[in-house]
């Protein structure tokens, strides 16, 4: 099965085509990784919506597929750049009604997660700006589909959190934070489309699909109401 993947969440893109096996969908061998990563291509900040629809066409093309040949499509769901991660999941939507595909969202947080290697008690943790970070805890992430809890915390409040975890990142930053306060911290390379495609594959298998009309950005941002009293405080 050919798989499509999209990440439009940060401030640089990605799209990758990857392979797995028809038989390997099946939940009781969600723990076979046999995901063929075909190419990863980059896709500039600031254009995704210029760049996006051609770049998947040529991407399929210089592989000699079509769209037809897609079997699912797997994009970013977030937390991230509100704009960017509305770009991604419309154009999925979009490829979605017209090929009658499955759609996997993958956040972004269990995908950093899911990259680390580690087997167990995970926080994952990303820049949300402002003096806030984007956290995603994940006792038994290896399985891709374990209990999970995302949400946003100013600075300080996840470095008090995060004590007991191990922190995984790929934000320059938030390793010199959370080193610095003692953590157990292990740097990632910057998210890309391919890891959307390792984990999204795995969801993909265990049937955690949605359609076109149940897709949805995971912003995990402050209320109007928090964002007030943040304000006035």
């Amino acid at each position: 099965m050919l798989l499509l993947a999209i990440d439009t969440s940060g401030k640089q893109g990605s799209i990758a085509l990857a392979r797995v096996e028809e038989s390997s969908t099946a939940p009781n061998q969600a723990e076979i990784d046999d995901l063929e990563l075909i190419e990863t291509i980059p896709l500039a900040g600031g254009t995704f919506s210029a760049q996006l629809v051609p770049q998947i066409a040529g991407l399929l093309s210089m592989h000699e597929f079509t769209k037809n040949d897609i079997g699912a499509l797997l994009v970013a769901s977030g937390p991230g750049s509100f704009t960017g991660l509305r770009i991604g999941l419309a154009a999925v939507k979009a490829l979605a009604e017209v090929l009658h595909k499955p759609i996997v969202p993958v956040s972004v947080l269990q995908a950093c997660a899911f990259s680390s290697g580690v087997k167990a008690r995970i926080m994952a943790a990303l820049d949300a700006g402002r003096g806030d970070v984007y956290v995603g805890e994940y006792p038994d992430v290896i399985r891709a589909s374990g209990s999970s809890a995302e949400h946003i915390l100013r600075r300080p409040e996840f470095l008090e959190h995060a004590k007991g975890w191990t922190v995984v990142t790929p934000d320059p930053s938030l390793i010199e934070a959370a080193t610095a306060a003692g953590l157990t911290v292990v740097p990632l390379p910057p998210i890309s489309a391919a890891a959307v495609a390792r984990l999204g594959a795995r969801k993909l298998r265990h049937g955690e699909t949605v359609t076109p009309e149940q897709l949805e950005a995971n912003y995990i941002r402050r209320t109007d109401a928090e964002m007030l009293e943040r304000i006035r405080s």
